[in-house]
């Protein structure tokens, strides 16, 4: 792949550009069926719905941390038997 050089002369064609196209295009207002549709769609949750979210991330963490921890103890006795037996003569 070849890197393209950005040159003084593009700079000021794509300057020349974004200046004509800021002043060809318009800002264009939503109509308000779509504003209300938006309104209905993106709401607050309440604080019960908050609450009770919160506290399923925090049973996902206290499995999470079970997991690893038991992972970690799976590891280490492991290792233990391997040292024990691994080691003959």
């Amino acid at each position: 792949m070849t890197k393209r050089k950005t040159t003084k002369t593009s700079t000021e064609e794509l300057d020349v550009l974004e200046a004509h196209l800021a002043g060809t295009l318009q800002p264009v207002a939503p109509s308000k069926e779509i504003v209300q549709r938006l309104r209905v769609r993106i709401q607050m949750p309440n604080r019960e719905e908050i609450v009770s979210r919160l506290g399923d991330w925090y049973r996902l963490f206290f499995v999470f941390g079970g997991v690893i921890s038991g992972m970690m103890l799976l590891l280490t006795v492991a290792r233990a038997f391997y040292y024990l037996t691994g080691r003959k003569g």
